[in-house]
């Protein structure tokens, strides 16, 4: 087989059928993790193009390698079904709709920001943004700290983090660390597991690697505040394992506490948008590149924000059997999903000490808090908050 793809359980689907397919559903995909029900019932279920046992590799890989899950599962069912090809048009239609939103919300955003109206909204949303951190903090806590060797490596993160030392070589130390505690889970292959793996395909890579190594010289020669900005996102999605939300640090970190390219709340209210859009919350990258170069920066930081990840799934796509019984590669995975556990606490405070604590905006974030912890759709916790809070605070009055 010369293409890098596996016989579907029917027919492969033509391209356009792909991106229409993608498209479709990356228009409702909200609700972060779960996004990956929405890919399954499509590819699994309604349309046969993959196997469980298939789409069950490849969500393993996708939680494995960093950068956002969801987009990746994407792309790995049109890598299946139509090799490289495949994954670029899968990846494309899943995340156009979230992109276009967010540019479209960004605009809105920087002409109405100063309006009273929406700086009421705002304001509750920022408290809600600091309960969704705080939620995603227990929730990456819950599946990834067992035993205190996890927990010494979540606390070592979040202090150096505190101290502001930098996120890579914070993530750095916690992968050396997994490696010498012994945390990680290594998974063997079961019996009754598929055995095939993707073949290579060095020739389709090594274009598309030649074309993104191009296309940032040339930014860089034609506009390099492009190029900076494409190569904080790039590096960003390199080092966000564990999904969207492991951005979050790593982005404040960047563009509010080293660059001051934006100040914390308007951050935040990126992050709040970024939960109005379907996608992952890493198209807050298209927010941040909107207020700092207008739709040219948009552009440019989502497709670095996004770019790497692609790559390097199609990269390791058909050598990931080998890595899932590499001990020392499943021990360094799992101390840098520690470290995100503490890297988010740390951002949680960070990000709290930019809102005004009022009783309103306490009422909002225990309420948001609340309803999360109960697995409420976040999408409806955003909207009700922003809805709910000029009127909550105008009858509670303010400090």
């Amino acid at each position: 087989m010369s293409d890098l793809h596996q016989k579907p359980v029917v027919p492969a689907p033509t391209l356009p059928r792909l991106f229409a397919a993608f498209l479709r559903l990356g228009t409702t995909a909200f609700g972060g993790p779960a996004m990956i029900a929405y890919i399954r019932e499509l590819a699994v279920g309604r349309e046969r193009w993959l196997g469980k046992e298939a789409f069950q590799e490849g969500v393993a890989l996708c939680q494995t390698i960093p950068g956002a899950t969801a987009m990746q599962v994407a792309a790995y069912v049109g890598l299946r079904v139509r090799g490289v090809r495949g994954a670029i048009t899968s990846y494309l239609g899943f995340g156009l709709p979230a992109f276009l939103l967010m540019t479209a919300l960004s605009a809105l955003y920087s002409r109405t920001h100063s309006l009273p109206a929406v700086v009421a909204a705002f304001s509750g949303l920022q408290a809600i943004i600091v309960a969704i951190v705080a939620n995603a903090t227990i929730s990456f806590g819950r599946t990834s700290l067992s035993g205190w060797k996890t927990w010494f490596i979540a606390l070592a993160a979040a202090g150096l983090f505190g101290l502001a030392a930098h996120p890579v070589l914070i993530l750095l130390l916690a992968a050396l660390l997994g490696m010498i505690l012994n945390t990680g889970q290594p998974t063997a292959p079961q019996a009754d597991e598929p055995r095939t793996h993707l073949p290579s395909a060095p020739l389709p890579l090594l274009s598309l690697l030649v074309v993104t190594v191009a296309g940032f010289a040339l930014l860089a020669f034609f506009r390099y505040d492009l190029a900076q900005l494409a190569l904080l996102m790039a590096g960003i999605d390199l080092l966000a394992f564990g999904g969207g939300f492991a951005s979050v640090p790593l982005l404040f970190h960047e563009i509010v506490e080293v660059r001051a390219w934006l100040d914390g709340p308007t951050l935040l209210d990126g992050i709040a948008l970024g939960q109005l859009t379907p996608g992952p919350i890493v198209i807050t990258a298209t927010f941040v590149g909107y207020l700092l170069h207008g739709l040219a920066g948009a552009f440019i930081a989502s497709v670095a924000m996004f770019l790497p990840s692609l790559l390097l799934l199609i990269g390791t796509a058909p050598y990931f059997a080998r890595l899932r019984v590499s001990r020392r590669f499943n021990r360094a995975v799992d101390g840098v999903l520690c470290s995100f556990v503490g890297l988010l606490f740390t951002v949680t405070i960070r990000l709290a000490l930019h809102v005004h604590w009022d009783l309103p905006h306490l009422l909002l974030a225990a309420v948001a808090f609340g309803a999360l912890l109960k697995k409420v759709d976040i999408l409806w916790v955003v909207l009700a908050g922003a809805a709910a809070f000029p009127a909550v605070e105008q009858f509670l009055g303010k400090e």
